[in-house]
């Protein structure tokens, strides 16, 4: 396995990598990138080199990120799906240890060294029960709009509920450690920023238990919607089951339960008679495909076409009609050569026609729409007529 001597010389991997990797990373979850796709798209001995690096993994004709890194990039871009819990245990371990040591310690120099540990291991704490909790609704989310498969689709739900208890047991763990446990530490440790961290993280997990809160209706409710369609289908399959046997009236009380209904669906639809349009009338098929009706029909009445007057010879003449219409695609390669932001753009903007104060938001709002990749989003916010805007720039 690869080692890398210095953090300079793994930063200059990822650099040379960066395009394959953005490429890797955005089709992570389809674990089909190939070798021969990633040589059209850098040198083949530069995807060598990744490959001897360990920054890619290489099975078969296939390629994938490094785990570890892949992780990474997932934490760093909040794009991670994996809960990981027993961090929560692992610093609580390591806090207990460290601040074991600075209570045995003498030296002012080395106790500072485990305070410091300490004060780290408490940031980190909250914030890794935000991300799961943050990481949990996402995964819940996406199982009850995506899993086709009502039996797993529950037991997944089941088994982030599991996870949302055990979160919950490590916050108030972690709560009774800061309060009850370790009185000794902290009423030992005469640190302003220590007790700026404790009560920092003891509003994290706070928030964390109001979130979970949230957690615990959602996932009750999601796992009644599914236990609710899963019995929905069970019993539309039973009654096609029988359907398909010629047996739903026998094995069935369903004629009974249908006769006292009486909803509008089963009420006789009203015919109308269709009427053509005159456009459809002047042709000539339409005429012969009537007459054809006619016959079939046997009916006695006698159709009798009367004579249309002449067609104005205004009809035959050639109109041509004119319209002017903004280039989005002009606009938005102008927008990115320019260095305003986008609502000054559009007002600056030298359009091929006169246009109003809501022509040009519309024209703002389909740029957005349109081309949200190529547009970098800012906090910022202006107001213009009364109108708030968000300060967008070009990638």
């Amino acid at each position: 396995m690869y080692t890398f001597h210095s953090i300079k010389e793994l930063l200059n991997a990822l650099v040379l990598g960066k395009d394959l990797l953005g490429e890797m990373f955005g089709k992570r979850k389809s674990f089909d990138y190939r070798y021969d796709q990633a040589i059209e798209l850098m040198e083949e001995s530069k995807v060598d080199s990744l490959i001897e690096k360990g920054i890619i993994i290489r099975n078969g004709r296939y390629l994938e990120i490094e785990d570890q890194l892949l992780s990474f990039f997932e934490q760093i871009l909040d794009v991670n799906e994996e809960i990981n819990i027993s961090l929560i245990t692992e610093h609580i371990t390591l806090l207990k240890e460290n601040i074991d040591y600075y209570l045995a310690e003498d030296s002012e120099h080395r106790k500072y060294k485990y305070l410091k540990s300490v004060k780290g291991s408490l940031r980190k704490m909250g914030f890794i029960c935000l991300r799961n909790i943050v990481d949990l609704n996402r995964n819940i989310d996406n199982t009850f709009k995506t899993e086709p498969n009502y039996k797993i689709k529950i037991k997944k739900l089941e088994n982030y509920d599991q996870r949302r208890i055990d979160i919950k047991k490590l916050i108030a763990v972690t709560e009774q450690f800061i309060t009850e446990d370790e009185l000794t530490f902290f009423a030992t440790a005469k640190d302003d920023e220590l007790n700026h961290v404790t009560t920092e993280l003891r509003l994290q997990l706070q928030e964390a238990r109001h979130n979970l809160i949230e957690t615990e209706k959602q996932i009750i409710d999601f796992l009644n919607q599914v236990k609710h369609q899963s019995k929905l289908i069970e019993k539309i399959r039973q009654v096609k089951y029988l359907k398909d046997q010629f047996e739903l009236e026998s094995k069935s009380d369903i004629v009974k339960l249908l006769n006292k209904m009486n909803p509008v669906a089963f009420e006789n639809r009203p015919v109308f008679p269709v009427k053509l349009s005159l456009d459809i009338l002047q042709d000539d098929d339409t005429y012969e495909i009537i007459k054809a009706l006619s016959k079939k029909i046997k009916s006695t009445v006698k159709l009798k076409v009367p004579l249309a007057k002449a067609i104005d010879e205004t009809f035959f003449n050639d109109t041509v009609e004119t319209d002017i219409f903004i280039d989005l695609e002009k606009m938005k390669s102008s927008f990115t050569a320019s260095g305003y932001h986008l609502l000054d753009f559009v007002n600056q903007y030298d359009y091929p026609k006169e246009v109003s104060f809501e022509e040009i938001v519309t024209c703002y709002c389909q740029l957005i729409s349109l081309y949200e990749n190529d547009f970098r989003f800012t906090d910022k916010y202006v107001i213009y007529k009364g109108t708030e805007f968000s300060v967008i720039y070009p990638k």
